[in-house]
């Protein structure tokens, strides 16, 4: 049967029809790519720290909680990825990926206990909600609600958003954007765009590592249809985007933290410091199939180093010096 056809009748590639093997835990956490989720992490960091040094006090117990949330989400994202691409045919053992990062192909697991698995984790990360809710009042709740919905489009649907020019959009203000809005709301109890400002840096840093991913695979994604953002500029045009974004991630960090955290200043050559083996290696990277493996390591270190210091500046921005 067709990936075309099995996708319109529901049913799971052939390769085991019978006689699946259950999902272990261990299969489970390699669903949830937990080295993925530094784009759910470092959002909920950033917001936290802003949060800190713009209001009296912020809950630790909630920025724990709202952590948790935005991991779960992550993990849904992820899980349900997986789980469509498998379903549609689109995912192969010739695709240049860890096994790790392929359960579905590399295992005798029936496709629909990884779909439970990811509705699991939507159903767990609104459970906690709950709380936050109860906390700081419908505002998380009604962002919530618009993440968990792009969260389903993103990989479900006859076209998920994933398979269209606008995924790096998409997973970059849902992932780097909404979660600092939420963030922010629940720790401080005010709603302010400002947040959506300071989250620039995380949206820039989640959209690439999508942008990474369909960069490598361009020549994947155009024979399974999928009209990317990658396959509609080839992959010349598309790395000098990527490398263009990379320049403006760093530069808007830098922008913002002179703009709203002048002390946090002191942080940036560290910063610059730091990042620079980084970022060099990532943008000689040709970002191929054969180096997608190491692409999508890099852009996750990139990731975690930026992120963590544009925290450490907002933070450093509240520290009072006397002499």
């Amino acid at each position: 049967m067709s990936a075309d056809a099995r996708e319109a009748t529901g049913e799971e590639p052939d390769q085991a029809k019978e006689g699946y093997g259950h999902l272990t835990p261990r299969m489970a956490v390699q669903l949830a790519a937990p080295h993925t989720w530094v784009a759910a992490i470092l959002p909920a960091l950033v917001a936290a720290s802003a949060a800190a040094v713009t209001s009296p006090g912020i809950s630790v117990a909630m920025a724990c909680v709202l952590l948790v949330i935005c991991v779960l989400m992550q993990a849904a994202v992820n899980t349900f990825n997986d789980y469509y691409d498998y379903v549609k045919g689109t995912d192969s053992a010739d695709d240049n990926v860890d096994p790790t990062d392929a359960v579905l192909v590399y295992n005798n697991v029936n496709p629909r206990a990884a779909l439970a698995l990811a509705i699991g984790f939507l159903v767990a990360a609104f459970a906690l909600g709950a709380y936050v809710i109860w906390v700081a009042g419908w505002i998380p709740l009604a962002i919530g609600i618009v993440g968990a919905l792009f969260v389903v489009l993103y990989s479900a649907g006859k076209t998920p958003l994933s398979y269209l020019p606008i995924g790096e959009l998409v997973s970059g203000g849902v992932m780097g954007g909404l979660i600092p809005l939420a963030c922010y709301q629940a720790l401080t109890g005010v709603f302010d765009l400002r947040a959506l400002l300071w989250a620039v840096p995380t949206i820039i840093g989640v959209g690439l590592v999508m942008l990474t991913n369909n960069t490598c695979d361009v020549e994947k994604d155009a024979c399974a249809g999928r009209r990317t953002l990658p396959v509609l500029l080839g992959r010349p045009q598309a790395r000098s985007l990527y490398h263009a974004l990379v320049f403006a991630w760093i530069a808007a960090i830098v922008v913002i933290v002179a703009g709203f955290f002048t002390n946090g200043l002191v942080v940036m050559p560290f910063m610059l410091l730091a990042a620079y083996p980084l970022v060099n290696a990532l943008l000689k990277n040709p970002l191929v199939p054969a180096s997608r493996i190491g692409a999508m390591a890099q852009i996750c270190g990139v990731n975690v180093a930026l992120g963590a210091f544009y925290a450490a500046a907002i933070l450093a921005s509240g520290v009072v010096v006397t002499v």
